[in-house]
């Protein structure tokens, strides 16, 4: 059989008047009055949940400039609120040599020595009390005991404070306010995802309707495809159409006569008749005015002119 034990760490009091700590071991740390502010009050409201968005407002204008965060707890029918500065409580516990990585948990002494029954020196000049369940440091001088505290057998409280180690960048408003920013941020992007899908969509269906109503292929290569064949197809009609404009266009002589106009193999064959030897001159001078590429000859008083598309 296994027996598990809980690990033991030693407790230590910390004043802004300690000196120095040097640890090789985790420890848990009671914080001097000096570095937290504390009241006691009575509310009209047996929630602490409710109690906690009141802590800033009920220590409005008792606080120096600073980040501060709050806690509360209940006594009896009353309640401890704490204010604290987390930055300045771990800067101060790191010069006296207690990192973050070597702190177990962190504790008020207001929780932890609130039922001392007499006063005790934290160090030759200064001592703690409890006056009005308020635990408080003040100069030795108000104070005959020579009782030195020991926090090494204090028994804890449940009442662990956590210090944020990122709290004097962002404050809780701030937090709040990034987070409503980000919700927007986010509502903007799905909004818009949403209507880019919808968007996708649309397009999808009117590609397939187009297709569908011009009987067009199934894929865009096909089609593109198509396309060139039907581009090549247009520009010979266009070049077709230009031959047969400049032969039709052209002044014959009353005896000379288009015999024929043919087109096969994209070769336009066109024939002259009534042409003696050398008639066709004038007409050869008139295709090169409108740059009309092509090749001739004569045969039996027939002048055949072919031009290849």
């Amino acid at each position: 059989m296994f027996w598990k034990f809980k690990k033991q760490f030693d407790t230590i009091f910390v004043d802004s008047n300690s000196a120095d700590f040097h640890i090789e071991e985790s420890v848990n740390v009671i914080l001097s009055p000096s570095l937290y502010w504390v009241k006691k009050v009575d509310l009209p409201i047996k929630s602490l949940r409710e109690v906690k968005p009141l802590l800033e407002s009920l220590f409005e204008d008792s606080l120096p400039e600073g980040r501060y965060s709050y806690v509360a707890y209940k006594f009896g029918e009353e309640y401890f609120i704490f204010a604290y500065e987390d930055k300045y409580i771990l800067d101060l516990l790191a010069q006296k040599g207690l990192p973050a990585s070597k702190i177990n948990g962190v504790y008020f002494a207001q929780n932890e020595f609130l039922h001392l029954e007499e006063a005790k020196k934290i160090d030759a000049n200064h001592v703690l009390l409890v006056k009005d369940d308020i635990v408080i440091v003040l100069p030795a001088k108000f104070s005959k005991t020579q009782n030195m505290l020991d926090a090494k057998d204090v028994k804890l409280s449940k009442h662990r404070v956590t210090l944020k180690q990122f709290g004097h960048i962002l404050n809780v408003k701030s937090l709040y306010t990034i987070i409503a920013l980000f919700v927007v941020l986010l509502l903007l992007v799905t909004t818009e995802y949403s209507m880019t899908l919808h968007k996708i969509e649309k397009l999808q269906t009117d590609r397939e309707n187009i297709f569908q109503k011009y009987s067009l292929k199934p894929t865009m290569m096909q089609n593109r495809s198509l396309l060139k064949g039907y581009e090549e197809s247009y520009t010979r009609q266009m070049q077709l159409r230009k031959i047969i404009a400049v032969v039709l266009g052209m002044h014959l002589n009353p005896k000379h006569k288009i015999k024929f106009i043919g087109y096969q193999n994209r070769k336009v064959t066109v024939s002259y008749s009534g042409l003696t030897k050398g008639d066709e001159r004038y007409i050869e001078t008139y295709f090169k005015s409108k740059s009309l590429h092509y090749s001739a000859k004569y045969k039996n008083n027939i002048w055949y002119v072919e031009v290849k598309l």
